[in-house]
C-alpha cells in the first residue's frame, strides 16, 4: 500500500522563477530539521525557513494530521538516504528515501528549495 502524504497541497501549483544552486549539504541539514520538526509536531520549527507561499498553504490542522501518518512510523526508528537532486520550475529539488525499522514500505520524500528557503516538501 502507498501512502501518500501531502504537507503543501500548493508544491503542484508552486512555480518558482529563478533557479538557485543550493548547497546539497545544506538541503539535507534542513530536510533533516523538517524531519525532526515532523516528529515532535512543532509547526512552528517546521515552517521557520519557508516561503511565504508554504507558510500559507500549509496549515497547523494539516501539519498535525501528516505528523501522526508520519509519527507512526517514525516511532520504531528509520533512516534517511540522500538520492540526488532535481531542476524543477527553477528550484532545486532534493530526493531522500525514508526506510523504516517497521520493514514496511518506504517513503520517498523530495524537498524543494528556493533562494536557501522551504517552497515545499511532499512525501509518497
Amino acid at each position: 500500500m502507498r501512502i501518500f502524504i501531502a504537507l503543501v497541497a500548493a508544491l503542484a501549483v508552486l512555480t518558482c522563477f529563478r533557479a538557485w544552486a543550493e548547497d546539497p549539504a545544506a538541503a539535507d541539514a534542513i530536510f533533516k530539521k523538517l524531519l525532526a520538526a515532523q516528529a515532535s509536531k512543532n509547526y512552528d520549527a517546521f515552517v521557520a525557513d519557508g516561503t511565504t507561499q508554504l507558510k500559507a498553504a500549509l496549515s497547523k490542522t494539516q501539519f498535525d494530521a501528516s505528523s501522526d501518518v508520519l509519527n507512526a512510523r517514525f516511532t520504531g526508528g528509520y533512516e534517511s538516504t540522500f538520492l540526488g537532486e532535481l531542476n524543477m520550475r527553477g528550484c532545486e529539488v532534493y530526493l531522500y528515501r525514508l526506510r523504516f525499522k517497521d520493514d514496511g514500505d518506504d517513503i520517498l520524500g523530495t524537498l524543494s528549495l528556493k533562494n536557501g528557503k522551504v517552497a515545499g516538501i511532499y512525501f509518497h
